[in-house]
């Protein structure tokens, strides 16, 4: 049942395994000044990611991963306390210029812009891109008595 796995032997000379290990070392982090910062504001929990301007996920947490339960995830606190642990991280990849997308209805979208700017960052643009429906869903048949 399932896929047969295939085991391929290396050669003995070790010019596959190095080979192999090019791609590897030429992908490179580096230092990174532009960003984009998204953040997920819901109901329930706040989801902040930091990419590079090609859309390369840097870095990312959420309330959740820092240890809130049940409804104080959704907290203004809990989304500073985000930007805290994701500043630090932002600090070493060396990033100064964001813009931020702010997605959802939570209450930590407010929150957690201004903690941005309180963690030294630049902010060059704030966008919303919360989903609204053009039309809505077609409204219920009226009740027959």
């Amino acid at each position: 049942m399932g896929k047969k796995r295939i085991i391929e032997k290396e050669e003995k000379t070790g010019e596959a395994s190095e080979a192999k290990a090019a791609p590897a070392q030429s992908r490179k982090v580096g230092a990174v000044e532009k960003g984009r910062v998204y953040i997920q504001a819901s109901y329930n929990n706040t989801l902040i990611s930091f990419t590079d301007d090609g859309g390369n996920l840097i870095a990312q947490s959420s309330a959740g991963a820092l240890g809130f339960k049940g409804p104080r995830k959704a907290t203004p606190y809990a989304a500073n306390r985000i930007i805290e642990t994701l500043g630090e991280k932002m600090k070493k990849v060396g990033l100064r210029d964001v813009v931020v997308f702010v997605k959802g209805i939570g209450s930590g979208r407010e929150a957690a812009v201004r903690a941005l700017v309180g963690q030294g960052l630049n902010v060059t643009s704030i966008k919303d891109v919360t989903p609204v429906p053009h039309n809505g869903p077609k409204p219920p048949k009226p009740r027959r008595v």
